[in-house]
């Protein structure tokens, strides 16, 4: 027998300006996340994009809005994002890589979410972080461990997989240096090494930095 409240609801059921608090709430949620998330129709009109997506958007460097339909850059990767979202509608999940104008491709997943009644299924898509070591979390863990500015720095460039001699020469230090900072970042992270440090850090809570606000084009 389903539990009643006292007001007569179900149990676990919310009001309906609850549920729009929660939907107001979750949406500032997902702004705060690093990965681009986004709301499609299967079509591809766009329902709902968080700042990163946005951000994405508005660089149009792998895809783009015009109006509300979703686009890729180059034109050889809108067949492959239509398939993608054809998909969805059979319950489908796909991994698509789409051209960029400048910088890496950008992965996509497209993942169909749970439709009502008889509602046609939408797709969530999720972009791929931009970078293992977003700066705002590498920060966070810097203080946390009581890094010294120049140990961060370090560390930011050992999570874009270079060696200890190539940050000697970027920085333009010996490699004696650089492999010191190297023993006291593994110290202070009581890490067992770079491998152990990096993967530590690429798991951090992906937090994206408060510097996303273009709007969408």
């Amino acid at each position: 027998m389903m539990e009643v409240l006292a007001d007569g609801q179900p149990a676990g059921a919310m009001p309906a300006e609850g549920d729009a608090a929660l939907g107001a709430g979750l949406a500032l949620v997902m702004d705060e996340l690093a990965y681009g998330l986004m709301v499609t129709t299967s079509g591809g009109r766009v329902l709902h994009a968080n700042q990163a997506a946005r951000h994405e958007l508005a660089r149009k460097r792998a895809l783009l809005a015009q109006g509300n339909l979703l686009n890729t850059y180059a034109a050889q990767d809108g067949p492959k994002l239509q398939h993608a979202l054809a998909l969805v509608a059979q319950g489908k999940r796909s991994l698509v890589t789409l051209s960029a104008r400048e910088g890496a491709p950008l992965t996509v997943a497209v993942v169909p979410l749970r439709a009502e009644g008889n509602q046609p299924r939408s797709a969530a898509l999720v972009f791929a972080r931009a970078s293992v070591c977003e700066s705002l979390m590498l920060c966070f863990f810097a203080r946390n461990h009581g890094l010294t500015t120049t140990e961060e720095h370090v560390l930011g460039i050992l999570c874009q997989g270079f060696s200890a001699p190539e940050i000697a020469r970027q920085m333009k230090v010996a490699v004696s240096t650089i492999r010191s900072h190297v023993r006291s970042l593994c110290a202070k992270t009581r890490s067992s090494g770079v491998r152990e440090l990096v993967n530590r850090v690429a798991v951090l809570p992906p937090v994206a930095p408060a510097l996303w606000h273009e709007p969408m084009h």
